[in-house]
């Protein structure tokens, strides 16, 4: 009974992954293919010949390195700025005492529940009132601000002995320098778990920036892919490249923070 319920969870656990890396390897077969074998039948994931030329003609038939280029800004400026007021306002609703710390945390984290469609075009009028529309401000500043992050930091900075706060007040430290000095650097794992999300939110991004956006010049690498959808047809094996393209930063950033980022999801949920 036993090897055969081990024999069921294999089974299960190979469609999953079937199922997960399914799309992926669709993808990555089809930015190899010419055009003409995209839609051939029977399907096939490889094709026989590999055509590189596809990278190429993507960087020549759109600007995608200006594109790439505006996306590592955006992505860079919103991570930066999530993880430094997720950080601050974590620290205060997680080690300093003031009247209705856990009701305004409650309210901030309801703001989860408020779906975008909601605030954008509120958001939208502000960015137009700041003269911010189609410019860096406005796909930054607004997306600086997270209240899930504010959650992470926060249940992390939890686990941390206060007896380190409390040595450090002894010698005559301020809340600033425990905060720098003591609360971040011992912080790595959830700072590394936020950077990576953080990261893929602000790379992978197309509503916001599809709405503030005019020019081409400012689109990102979500809003060029999209154009890459014609009229009357579309060069899938041409898109798919340049969606391998947009994939691989983020392949390169959870692979460097993978460590962190593990461990900063098993840490980040452990004392509430």
């Amino acid at each position: 009974m036993s090897k055969l319920l081990t024999i069921l969870k294999h089974i299960v656990l190979l469609l999953f992954l079937v199922m997960v890396l399914g799309p992926f390897l669709w993808l990555l077969g089809t930015a190899f293919k010419d055009f003409g074998d995209v839609f051939t039948y029977p399907p096939r994931v490889f094709p026989e010949d590999i055509r590189w030329a596809n990278f190429s003609e993507v960087f020549n038939s759109f600007p995608m390195i200006r594109l790439l280029l505006n996306s590592i800004i955006v992505t860079t400026g919103r991570t930066l700025g999530i993880l430094i007021t997720s950080s601050m306002a974590a620290y205060a609703f997680a080690r300093l005492k003031f009247p209705g710390r856990n009701k305004v945390f409650l309210l901030y984290l309801l703001t989860l529940m408020v779906p975008f469609q909601v605030v954008m075009i509120p958001l939208f009028i502000i960015m137009k009132y700041l003269g911010w529309v189609d410019s860096y401000q406005a796909l930054i500043f607004p997306g600086m601000f997270n209240a899930l992050g504010v959650f992470l930091l926060r249940q992390f900075f939890l686990t941390l002995p206060r007896s380190l706060e409390e040595s450090a007040f002894i010698d005559g430290a301020s809340y600033w320098t425990i905060f720098t000095r003591i609360i971040l650097p011992l912080a790595k794992p959830g700072l590394a778990t936020l950077s990576v999300l953080s990261f893929l939110w602000s790379w992978n991004d197309f509503l916001w920036p599809l709405i503030v956006i005019d020019s081409m010049e400012m689109n990102t690498i979500t809003l060029g892919i999209a154009k890459f959808q014609g009229y009357y047809y579309t060069e899938w094996n041409l898109l798919m490249a340049a969606t391998v393209i947009a994939l691989i930063p983020t392949i390169i950033i959870y692979m460097l923070a993978q460590k962190y980022f593990v461990e900063g999801i098993a840490t980040s949920g452990a004392k509430y």
